[in-house]
């Protein structure tokens, strides 16, 4: 990347890194000396919309490997390659039902009044092959899962009989060829069941076993590295001190990424000093994901961004038009290392997390779906905004006679991290929107463990 030297005052070099410090610069190029953003000497810039920064990132991010793992650790994870089955399931044509294997045409007038009376010839349960073909006027008794015999073309289930020795009575009449799965109704040998980008489930687990897939090719995770920036913060294992924050934004983060079914690394706190932080950063790097978290904005003490050109990271950009998160940076390395430089405040961090970092992660994991479901909801109060900027509005969700109803979790600052324990979902306000009414329909993005209610509901 190249900072234009021209366009830059009050700018500093830090004497042992050679870092360039300042937050009047003018403008940053690509390697294609194409514009990415504008930034003003008082700090302002164009801002990305959340769909173009959306777009941005995940232009610049694919599912790159893959590895063979055993049956029973595939849960959760992505098929790299097509399956096909390996055999025809039903391997012949199985009864549905409990129930008799007869001719059609042998019961085609049958009623309760006038049943079809036919002679019971064979007894065939699950597992054993029929040993007598159906002639006019017999029938065979038949399990679930049995084979159907040789002439028989319909089965009528043992609750529309009645057996009487060694007949039974056909009561009730069922449409031709009732009841009877056909070879290959499930699996057919040699075509593909499952595609690449499938995750596995625990019913895709279970057509994996029927093809007997003890070892199966997915997607690898990526190894994700997190940072927490600033003189601030106090470490989870250091001594309270009323003077410092504590870091619960490396924590919040690691538990989105478990979330996504990644485990990812802490590599700590990285003090506001450009040789400890370059450090840090630099280990993030050998990763294939690093989250850092604070000092991406264009404070005086902000050293995240041109400490990462230092690092040789192009950036895409760092401004978004959303409300909390608003200084959020993206850039790559040349080895492909996605850097995602995040809000300190740790509700902007976690919601920028939701938005740009979730939907990367499991593009890269190979999914074919990134983003979190949304539903609409009724709005339970009035919520006023400031058009210009897409606002996430912390919500809680309830049922009501029309649908979901979604309220406020209260006060929604950035470092009121309370709204995010207590959310349920994002309330979803246009940056083009000024105000909503109780009772307008909105859309609510879900967040993670919205999977299960209180109430069975059906």
């Amino acid at each position: 990347m190249l900072i234009t030297t021209d366009a830059i005052c009050n700018y500093f070099i830090h004497r042992t890194t050679g870092i360039l410090l300042s937050t009047h610069c003018i403008k940053i190029y690509n390697d294609k000396d194409e514009d990415i953003n504008i930034q003003t000497k008082d700090g302002s810039m164009a801002y990305y919309s959340v769909s173009e920064a959306q777009s941005c990132i995940l232009a610049h991010l694919a599912a790159r490997h893959s590895e063979t793992i055993a049956l029973h650790d595939a849960p959760g994870r992505v098929l790299a390659e097509d399956v096909t089955a390996n055999r025809n399931h039903p391997p012949y044509d199985v009864s549905a039902m409990d129930g008799y294997a007869l001719r059609f045409a042998d019961i085609a007038s049958a009623t309760q009044a006038s049943p079809a009376v036919l002679t019971v010839v064979d007894d065939i349960r699950a597992g054993q092959m029929p040993t007598i073909s159906i002639f006019p006027g017999k029938a065979a008794r038949i399990m679930t899962g049995a084979p159907v015999p040789p002439g028989a073309d319909t089965v009528v289930r043992v609750e529309d009989t009645e057996q009487h020795g060694s007949d039974v009575h056909i009561l009730a009449l069922p449409k031709p060829g009732a009841n009877i799965r056909p070879l290959g109704e499930n699996l057919r040998d040699g075509e593909v069941v499952l595609t690449a980008g499938t995750e596995i489930t625990p019913g895709v687990l279970a057509i994996l076993a029927m093809v007997k897939k003890k070892q199966v090719p997915v997607y690898t995770r990526p190894r994700v590295a997190i940072v927490s920036t600033g003189d601030e913060l106090e470490g989870i294992d250091e001594p309270v001190d009323e003077n410092k924050i504590p870091d619960a934004n490396s924590h919040a983060l690691f538990a989105q990424c478990k979330a996504l079914g990644i485990k990812p690394v802490l590599l700590g706190i990285a003090r506001d000093n450009p040789i400890e932080l370059k450090a840090k950063l630099a280990a993030g790097l050998e990763y294939d994901v690093l989250l850092a978290s604070g000092g991406v904005s264009v404070g005086h003490h902000d050293f995240v961004r041109p400490v990462l050109d230092t690092l040789g990271i192009t950036m895409h950009f760092w401004r978004v038009a959303m409300r909390p998160g608003h200084p959020l940076a993206f850039g790559t390395s040349a080895d492909g290392c996605a850097v995602f430089g995040l809000p300190g405040n740790p509700v902007s961090s976690m919601v920028c997390f939701e938005q740009f970092v979730a939907p990367a992660l499991r593009k890269m994991m190979g999914h074919r779906t990134l983003f979190r479901r949304t539903i609409t909801a009724g709005l339970a109060h009035d919520v006023s905004d400031r058009a210009g900027r897409m606002h996430f509005v912390r919500a809680t969700l309830q049922r009501d006679a029309k649908g979901y109803l979604a309220s406020s979790t209260g006060t929604q600052g950035s470092g009121v991290l309370m709204s995010m324990a207590q959310a349920e979902g994002f309330i979803v306000v246009p940056a083009a929107c000024e105000a909503l009414k109780a009772g307008d329909e909105v859309v609510v993005q879900l967040l993670h463990g919205m999977e299960f209610q209180q109430e069975a509901g059906i």
